[in-house]
């Protein structure tokens, strides 16, 4: 299975060994990074940094990986990714980085199309875009643009990105998939999961449990909602496995006998005709 990944802030000659063996680690493949120029600028670290001498990456910490010369390294080369935008200029200003800003060339369709083919995010299988850090609005569009293109993903962890509404994405293949610590405040914002097996919500802000029975048809094995005001609700479990009778676990808990006889039960009490 191929391990995947996107953009990653990067350094400079300390590149190759630095970054693959903290951020990206290279799967099984003899690609090597990229080795950058060493007359790149570089920026003196502030005194309390306990750093006495400037670091190559600083330059270069806002550039995305596909966006380096000099090399052909692919998307699902690397693993736990980085894909959040840098920031636009008006925000360097402010930051006090104005120089490290990359001036924006006019990309013909040649380059776009190399992008696009260095990116391939079409061929990712499973992938962690934990952690990136999405609180503006254009980087939750850049992040959306690419699970777009997760067409063939199975194994997906997107935990504590700030996210609210997914349901404009659908994810056809997606097996297992981590929505941890989000902004979700119900399932109707969830993308389209026909495979799902694995799903957790855990930390978000579900209230209710409407709209949990569009997932009533999936294959769904195993369900965390742990730390969702939901979970108070009374006959919280009972509900659950009456809604997805084919669950097997909840929370980390097998189906116990109660939760199948009471599901059965709800679900005879619900299927009765009542004449007045």
């Amino acid at each position: 299975m191929s391990e995947s990944s996107s953009g990653v802030n990067t350094s400079s000659n300390s590149f190759s060994k630095s970054y693959s063996s903290h951020c990206s680690d290279l799967s099984e493949t003899n690609t090597s990074l990229p080795v950058l120029p060493s007359n790149r600028r570089t920026l003196q670290q502030s005194s309390d940094s306990g750093i006495s001498s400037p670091l190559p990456c600083d330059a270069f910490k806002y550039l995305t990986w596909h966006k380096l010369k000099e090399h052909d390294v692919q998307g699902t080369q690397l693993r736990c990714p980085r894909v959040k935008e840098g920031p636009p200029e008006d925000e360097l200003v402010i930051r006090g980085e104005v120089h490290l800003f990359q001036e924006r060339t006019h990309t013909n369709d040649k380059e776009i199309w190399r992008q696009r083919l260095q990116e391939n995010w079409e061929n990712c299988v499973n992938i962690n875009l934990s952690y990136q850090g999405l609180g503006d609005p254009y980087q939750q569009y850049n992040f959306h643009r690419i699970l777009l293109r997760l067409i063939r993903v199975e194994r997906l962890w997107l935990v504590d990105n700030s996210l609210k509404d997914l349901s404009a994405i659908r994810l056809p293949r997606c097996k297992e998939l981590n929505l941890s610590k989000n902004h979700f405040i119900s399932f109707k914002q969830l993308p389209k999961l026909p495979a799902i097996q694995h799903l957790s919500l855990a930390e978000n802000n579900i209230e209710s449990l409407h709209g949990l029975s569009d997932l009533k048809h999936s294959p769904l094995e195993s369900l965390v909602l742990k730390s969702n005001p939901c979970e108070f609700l009374e006959d919280y479990r009972l509900r659950v496995f009456s809604i997805l009778p084919n669950l097997k676990t909840l929370d980390g808990i097998p189906k116990l006998p109660e939760d199948w006889a009471a599901a059965e039960e709800s679900h005879f009490l619900l299927s009765k005709c009542t004449i007045l």
